[in-house]
């Protein structure tokens, strides 16, 4: 009887120690996915992010009465950009043409 004993012993503390170790297993999955999900939601976020070049538009204190000059400035700045994009967009085709 001492055998069958020994026996079932050693099962049940394998049973333990194998739920136990999926348990951790299971556990350390679950973490890993969490932090992936965060890592993809914030590099979602930031494609979605408005851009600023050097941060001074965030410091800019600018009055309620002048709104013309700042968005005719803004509008300025953006057929700018439009046009360094068109640019690169261009160079990246001769690029693409070439190979």
């Amino acid at each position: 009887m001492s055998q069958y004993r020994d026996s079932s012993g050693g099962s049940l503390s394998s049973l333990i120690s194998g739920a136990l170790l999926g348990a951790a297993g299971l556990a350390w999955w679950l973490i890993s996915e969490a932090e992936r999900r965060q890592k993809s939601k914030k590099q979602r976020a930031m494609l979605y992010a408005p851009r600023m070049q050097d941060g001074s538009e965030a410091f800019e204190t600018t009055s309620p009465s002048v709104p013309t000059e700042n968005s005719e400035h803004l509008e300025e700045r953006v057929e700018q950009l439009n046009a360094a994009i068109a640019d690169v967009r261009k160079q990246l085709e001769d690029l693409g043409a070439r190979s």
